[in-house]
């Protein structure tokens, strides 16, 4: 087994966790989060659509790894857990109205001595259900639940610099992306054609280092529907004077580096060319003046004092601390660049700074993952920074064509 982080690195991460817990007074994490198992433990499989849990405890060195049986492999052959904390289910518990996984957690947990303790659960995350928490509580009358939704989420912000080493892999695979699904865009070709293009590029990566599975798939809104930023692709042709926005992001070991640009098919609007220098405008301002100090807010501040100038304002954040996830997002659900937003800026913390605007029947996007450097900040991706306008001609393709 060759783990992707030195062991010294998980200690240090579980003894950061298990400070958190001290000052919230937990003596027992479950975290359900994969992107937080993975970062205390390794562990990466699909297999999150089943109830799992890593568990920390306080005053225990190791962690404790409870899922299904059929994934204890998984476990064993991902993560840096002793043996004997690998402990799997029987498949009876999967999908069933009369047993669930959190009745033989709490069982186990009571059976080694945690059934009196204060509980930290993941309650606001994607993987722990109201269900979840019923039957713990039911299984464990005796201990004191507490939420813990965000405790491993905040120690991943500043990141180490292996993992800064990952996301500069996973800028690279983004900026290939972006390059093959851009070529692919022209009147003609399918949506859906562009989509495989990009797909291709992310997972086959680089000669030097492979892709993986994203968090969300690329996103794919074209013509009116610009407007509209959550949008994939359909099976429809592009169209000659209509924009295409394309927003994805290159993987590498769950770490992700985003990246969005627009694409004029033939000549863009007299709005898309005015739009343009704005955003750039407020993206260079912004990077120009994050560095160590300042807080998220004030990056807020900066960017809607430029476009205010021009008339405009933006009711969505500006960004947001991004790096190792999974399914359904790539963002780590901590800090925001808006407006209120505290979080102060260190060294090694990443986001994505996407400073998109949508409008009744259009938008634009433009966006920079960047990383926090001792004095400034610095871009993740090379690929250019601006409006892409493409004037070829148009071509008209079977479903069957393929893209050289």
């Amino acid at each position: 087994m060759v783990l992707p982080f030195d062991i010294l690195e998980y200690h240090q991460r579980i003894k950061g966790t298990k400070e958190r817990m001290a000052e919230k007074g937990i003596d027992v994490l479950l975290i359900t989060d994969p992107a937080n198992m993975n970062y205390l433990s390794g562990y990466d499989a699909w297999s999150f659509y089943v109830h799992q849990m890593l568990v920390v405890i306080i005053d225990e060195p190791q962690p404790i790894w409870i899922g299904r049986y059929q994934d204890a492999n998984g476990a064993r052959a991902t993560t840096w857990i002793y043996e004997e904390n690998v402990i799997a289910y029987p498949d009876y518990y999967v999908h069933s109205d009369t047993y669930h996984p959190m009745d033989f957690i709490a069982e186990i947990l009571t059976q080694i001595g945690q059934g009196r303790r204060s509980i930290g659960v993941e309650m606001d995350h994607y993987y722990f259900t109201g269900m979840a928490l019923e039957r713990l509580k039911k299984g464990m009358p005796n201990a004191q639940f507490k939420d813990a939704s965000l405790l491993v989420n905040r120690v991943r912000m500043v990141k180490s610099d292996q993992e800064i080493e990952y996301m500069n892999r996973a800028a690279t695979i983004a900026d290939l992306a972006m390059t093959r699904g851009v070529e692919s865009i022209c009147a003609g070709r399918r949506e859906c054609d562009t989509a495989a293009e990009i797909y291709y590029q992310l997972i086959k990566g680089t000669p030097e280092h492979g892709g993986e599975y994203p968090a969300i798939v690329p996103l794919l809104p074209t013509g009116d529907h610009t407007s509209i930023p959550h949008l994939t692709w359909s099976d429809r042709p592009f169209v000659d004077g209509s924009p295409v926005i394309v927003e994805l992001a290159g993987c590498y070991k769950r770490y992700h580096v985003p990246l969005a640009r627009t694409v004029a098919i033939g000549e863009p609007s007299q709005k898309l060319e005015f739009l343009a220098p704005v955003v750039l405008e407020g993206i260079q301002n912004v990077l120009e003046a994050a560095k160590p100090g300042m807080t998220c807010s004030d990056l807020e501040a900066i960017w809607a004092k430029s476009i205010k100038k021009y008339g405009f304002e933006k009711e969505s954040r500006l960004g947001y601390s991004v790096g190792l996830n999974y399914p359904p997002d790539w963002g780590e659900h901590t800090a925001s660049i808006r407006k209120g937003d505290m979080t102060v800026l260190q060294p090694n913390m990443t986001f994505h700074l996407i400073p998109g605007l949508w409008f009744d029947y259009d938008g634009i996007e433009i966006s920079e993952t960047f990383r926090v450097t001792e004095k400034g900040c610095e871009r993740f991706t090379t690929y250019p920074q601006e409006l892409i306008v493409k004037r070829e001609s148009s071509i008209l393709l079977n479903s069957s064509d393929q893209i050289s």
